[in-house]
């Protein structure tokens, strides 16, 4: 009898990628510690920029309608059921974090000034979904590298 892990490989299907695998109460953890830390990343960038200060209640004061929106774009597509996912996971829980943001910036007085939503959009998408995408690429090479190392171990090509 061969375990659920070894079946992909036994019905010669390609394992499945790091996407599938990523619902694990640490996977989940991992990647809403990753989008969180990359949003304040973005707000510390931002300030500095700017030459605003650097002090905690600046850098939150700047996170804070991010982080948000953020939050609300997991929730909206239960982003902890593949986390790692570019679609549609990744891809929602930018726009949200994009929108909501500004939406809370505006509603707190803050600036949204043209340039600033087009440099943000850019920003956030480069670092939300650039984390997923590197994500997912790594896990496809370590699919490939696992489907080669059962390759030269059978002798036969791995599909």
């Amino acid at each position: 009898m061969t375990s659920p892990s070894a079946a992909p490989r036994a019905t010669g299907a390609a394992p499945q990628t790091a996407a599938a695998h990523a619902a694990t109460p640490r996977a989940v953890a991992l990647a809403a510690a990753l989008d969180a830390a990359l949003v304040v990343v973005f707000a510390v960038i931002g300030r500095s920029s700017h030459a605003e200060g650097l002090d905690l209640p600046g850098v939150f004061g700047t996170a804070w309608p991010f982080l948000v929106g953020t939050l609300l774009g997991w929730l909206v597509v239960r982003a902890w059921r593949a986390p790692f996912a570019l679609w549609p996971m990744g891809v929602v829980v930018w726009a949200t974090t994009v929108i909501v943001g500004m939406l809370l910036r505006a509603a707190s007085g803050q600036g949204t000034a043209v340039a600033f939503i087009i440099v943000a959009t850019i920003t956030v998408a480069v670092l939300l979904l650039g984390w997923r995408g590197i994500a997912l690429l790594v896990g496809r090479l370590r699919g490939r590298g696992a489907r080669d190392a059962a390759s030269d171990r059978t002798g036969t090509p791995a599909s």
